[in-house]
């Protein structure tokens, strides 16, 4: 099964796709694991990388690029993976559609997880979690049973995101349509689009996820 999985920020792609890893018992690969394990692991290309950074540049298409080929050609990729956070651009789109032809690799799907923005701006700037266990509750949704203590582990420290707010988050939605709008348009185009409903409990979008997969 290989999968592209997008969405715009506090969707629940992490939740997906973990769910998805669980059943399908393949690899979620995020350009910025990806990016990390080839420095650490001093491959040609993540040298490459580690210079650029170091510099304090940011890491050009081709290093990116060849940094997901060099991925992809791993052993635990060989029956799938799941994309997350590339391709963001067209010509990483068409990039990876080389580098999969060379590899005699196609991808089965992308699913897009559609959410209602003002809802989801609701979801994320009123989460926060427990600062000792990392249990996650939310001010409208999910409060702890006893205020101001967690009902996990009895800690009384909580924490935000300094990103979990209205004003950051709309401004991630709109880079994100900006960026992503145009990819949408590729997949559908070639046919392997597929959207689901975002906003709903996780299990039932899940089950739409995998009704997708089944039939890929």
């Amino acid at each position: 099964m290989k999968l592209i999985l997008v969405g715009p920020p506090g969707a629940g792609k992490g939740t997906q796709a973990k769910l998805i890893v669980d059943k399908y018992s393949i690899p979620q690969l995020s350009t910025g694991d990806m990016l990390r394990e080839a420095v650490a692991n001093g491959t040609d290309v993540g040298k490459k990388a580690k210079a650029v950074m170091d510099a304090g540049n940011l890491v050009s298409d081709d290093i990116v690029n060849a940094i997901v080929s060099e991925r992809l050609d791993q052993a635990d990729c060989k029956n799938g993976f799941i994309l997350d956070g590339f391709p963001r651009t067209l010509e990483q789109a068409e990039a990876l559609s080389g580098m999969l032809s060379d590899k005699d690799m196609r991808l089965d799907k992308v699913v897009e997880l559609k959410v209602n923005d003002e809802a989801l701006v609701e979801r994320v700037s009123g989460r926060y979690t427990c600062g000792n266990c990392g249990e996650g509750y939310h001010d409208t949704f999910k409060q702890p049973a006893k205020e101001g203590i967690c009902d996990r582990c009895g800690n009384s420290q909580f924490k935000r995101r300094p990103d979990d707010n209205a004003d950051t988050l709309r401004t991630r939605l709109m880079a994100y349509y900006k960026e992503t709008s145009p990819l949408l348009g590729y997949y559908f185009a070639k046919g392997d689009l597929k959207s689901v409903d975002g906003m709903g409990d996780i299990g039932d979008i899940f089950n739409s996820i995998d009704n997708i997969l089944k039939s890929a």
